[in-house]
């Protein structure tokens, strides 16, 4: 077994690599900053393009009444009685929500798993789902919670009146909660939100290297840049498993979310606990699913359009490393052919 040399950090920051005589345990790895600005420039496409799906799920996961038969017809009574507009409801913290959740997503998981690789640079799946489970931790705290309270109160109104809104913009929305509720309403559900994003991103980060290594044979750091398209179907695929394992948080975040101080006429559920038994008992064990099929179309398709983003990104400042040090390339000749193969 060859003695591994210590990490040589390269491209001023940008990119990391790690090297050994065995070429099989080559890994090139792009810095924290670099994953993070690469996920809040997908997270802002994302939010622009998919930001009614999420509309049409947050209307279906408050609907105890059954006003709503369905996505089809959520979104037209939507349309019908609100204007098309208002399928954009909450675009302004639910776009400044992703980008900033995705920039903390991609780059807390790339640092939180810097820390658990081995002195190759290779990352266990335990250590990969470990680290995705901090990032979705970290992102539910930060920022996910706060934003997603603003998003959901502004979603939630119905009408166009301006004057007969509670909330009439998102800096309105967080001042009459913080005025009405306190700091603690800005975080109401977080319990169940952390828990929601760690399983999430566990999931997510875990599924997308598998999928980008049985699909396209690519692995994490070998200096193979996948096509846009590639990107896409991992994205995409991945994306499936978390939604489902977490639907019963989703919406009990929601709840939590929609309603006012505790004390008040409006408050249903004390607690997380609390909303996770009522729910079932008085709407059925099928309500904790409820908005399951609008997210899985709305998240897989975000995914899809985020890594497609990311990668390219991530992609680029691999092959500039590559390009910027020839001597990898003649001491590892088949990375010169992965590159060929990108462009």
């Amino acid at each position: 077994m060859a003695k591994p040399t210590p990490q040589t950090g390269l491209g001023g920051g940008d990119v990391a690599f790690h090297h050994n005589e065995d070429v099989s345990k080559k890994v090139i790895l792009v810095s924290p900053f670099v994953k993070g600005f690469a996920g809040s420039m997908g997270g802002t496409i994302e939010a622009c393009c998919l930001q009614p799906i999420d509309v049409i799920k947050t209307r279906l996961q408050l609907d105890k009444a059954g006003k709503y038969k369905g996505i089809v017809d959520c979104g037209k009574q939507v349309v019908k009685e609100e204007g098309v507009r208002a399928l954009w409801k909450g675009l302004t913290p639910f776009a400044t929500h992703l980008t900033l959740k995705y920039a903390l997503r991609m780059g807390s998981n790339s640092a939180y798993q810097s820390l658990l690789r081995d002195r190759d640079g290779k990352l266990s799946d335990g250590g990969r789902l470990a680290a995705g489970a901090a990032a979705g931790i970290t992102e539910a705290l930060l920022i996910v919670t706060p934003f997603e309270v603003v998003k959901i109160r502004l979603q939630q109104q119905k009408g166009l009146a301006y004057d007969k809104l509670k909330y009439h913009n998102p800096i309105h929305c967080a001042r009459t909660i913080l005025a009405e509720e306190g700091l603690r309403g800005m975080w109401s559900g977080a319990t169940p939100t952390m828990m929601r994003n760690g399983t999430n991103q566990m999931c997510l980060f875990w599924a997308k290297n598998n999928v980008d290594k049985y699909l396209w044979g690519k692995h994490e750091g070998d200096g193979k840049q996948l096509t846009a398209a590639q990107s896409m179907a991992s994205g995409f695929s991945a994306a499936f498993l978390g939604p489902v394992a977490t639907g019963p948080m989703d919406v009990i975040k929601t709840r939590m979310m929609a309603q006012g101080k505790k004390g008040s006429s409006g408050v249903q559920y004390s607690s997380m606990l609390d909303a996770l038994v009522k729910i079932p008992q008085q709407e059925g064990i099928q309500a904790l699913w409820r908005g399951l099929l609008p997210r899985l179309m709305r998240i897989p398709p975000g995914q899809a359009i985020v890594w497609a983003v990311s990668d390219q990104i991530t992609g680029y400042f691999e092959q500039r490393e590559l390009r910027r040090h020839p001597e990898i390339l003649a001491e590892h000749p088949e990375l010169a052919k992965k590159k060929s193969k990108a462009h």
